[in-house]
C-alpha cells in the first residue's frame, strides 16, 4: 500500500457527475445530477436545468438565501436525502474571508457541494525514536466516521467563528488543552480537496496547525466525541496511513504533509514527488 493511495481517495471528484450550484452568479456549490433531480421538488427556491442548479432570482439578500436552504433542507433530511442534521450553520462566502451569501446546515454541506473550511492540530512532543504524536480515536457514538483514528484536535469552522477561534474552542472542547497552550499552535499552511461522498461533494480547505506539547501534558476530551487518546511514535503512525485505512480519511494527509515537511518522509520514499505535487497542488495561501 501506499500514502499516495490518499490522495487519490480525496480527490475523487468528476465534475461531469454534478452540477455547479449558482447564486447570483456564484458559484456556492456542486450539486450531484441525481441530487438535482430532487431540488426540482423545490420550484420556487431552485431552477433546474440540465447546465446548473440556480437559486431563484426572488431569494435576494443573505437572510432569504438561508432560510430557502434551510427550508429545502428541511424537507430533504425528512425525505432521507440529508441523513443527518448536526444543528450547526457553517457560513458560505464569497471565497475564504469574503462576504457572507448565506448560512447552511452543517448535515447538508455535502448534498449541497458547497466550500466547508475546518481546522486540524498536530500535537506532537519528543519521543525515544524520534517523536511522538498524540491521536485520538473518535467515539463510537459519534455520527460519522466512529472509532477511526483523528488529530489531537480537528473541527469545522462554525458561521461566525474565525479559523483561529475554532482552533482554541476545540482545543479546550476535544483535548482538554488550557487555552494558553493552544495559543501556541503556529499555522502552517492550508490543503484543499474535493472529494465525492455518499450524499455528494466535500469540497473542503483544512487549515493546518503544529504544536509541540510539553512532557506534562495528557489530552482529555470534554465533550464525549473521543474515545480515547494515545501517544504514538511517528513511525507508527506513518504505517498506519500508508498501510491501512485507520485513519479518518483527511488526516492522512495532514500527517503525509507534517511528515514531509519534518523531513519523515524523504526524496528517497516512493512518490515522493507526486505526494508534494499533490499536497502542495492543493494549498490555498489566501484564496478568494
Amino acid at each position: 500500500m501506499s500514502y499516495l493511495r490518499h490522495l487519490h481517495l480525496c480527490n475523487r471528484f468528476d465534475p461531469e457527475r454534478f452540477l455547479p450550484l449558482l447564486l447570483a452568479g456564484h458559484r456556492v456549490g456542486f450539486v450531484r445530477r441525481d441530487n438535482a433531480r430532487q431540488l426540482q421538488a423545490f420550484p420556487d427556491i431552485f431552477r433546474v436545468s440540465h447546465e446548473a442548479v440556480t437559486l431563484a432570482e426572488t431569494i435576494d439578500g443573505p437572510q432569504a438565501a438561508t432560510e430557502a436552504f434551510a427550508e429545502a433542507t428541511d424537507a430533504l433530511i425528512r425525505a432521507g436525502a440529508i441523513k443527518l442534521r448536526r444543528h450547526e450553520r457553517f457560513a458560505i462566502t464569497d471565497g475564504w474571508g469574503g462576504p457572507l451569501l448565506f448560512e447552511l446546515e452543517r448535515g447538508a454541506i455535502e448534498f449541497f457541494g458547497a466550500p466547508a473550511y475546518a481546522v486540524q492540530l498536530n500535537g506532537w512532543r519528543p519521543g525515544d525514536d524520534g517523536l511522538d504524536f498524540w491521536i485520538a480515536k473518535r467515539a463510537q457514538t459519534k455520527p460519522t466516521f466512529p472509532g477511526k483514528l483523528d488529530n489531537i484536535v480537528a473541527g469545522g469552522i462554525g458561521a461566525g467563528y474565525t479559523a483561529w477561534e475554532t482552533l482554541l474552542k476545540e482545543a479546550g472542547e476535544e483535548a482538554g488543552m488550557p487555552r494558553d497552550l493552544a495559543a501556541r499552535a503556529r499555522p502552517t499552511g492550508a490543503l484543499r480537496f474535493r472529494r465525492e461522498m455518499a450524499e455528494g461533494m466535500r469540497d473542503e480547505v483544512l487549515f493546518i496547525y503544529d504544536i509541540q506539547t510539553p512532557a506534562d501534558f495528557t489530552p482529555r476530551n470534554t465533550d464525549g466525541e473521543v474515545e480515547d487518546f494515545r501517544l504514538l511514535s511517528a513511525r507508527e503512525s506513518l504505517r498506519l496511513v500508508r498501510d491501512t485505512d485507520d485513519f479518518m480519511y483527511d488526516v492522512n494527509l495532514v500527517l503525509v504533509d507534517f511528515a514531509i515537511r519534518h523531513g519523515l518522509i524523504t526524496p528517497e520514499a516512493p512518490d515522493y514527488l507526486a505526494l508534494v505535487d499533490g499536497l502542495r497542488g492543493g494549498l490555498v495561501r489566501g484564496a478568494r
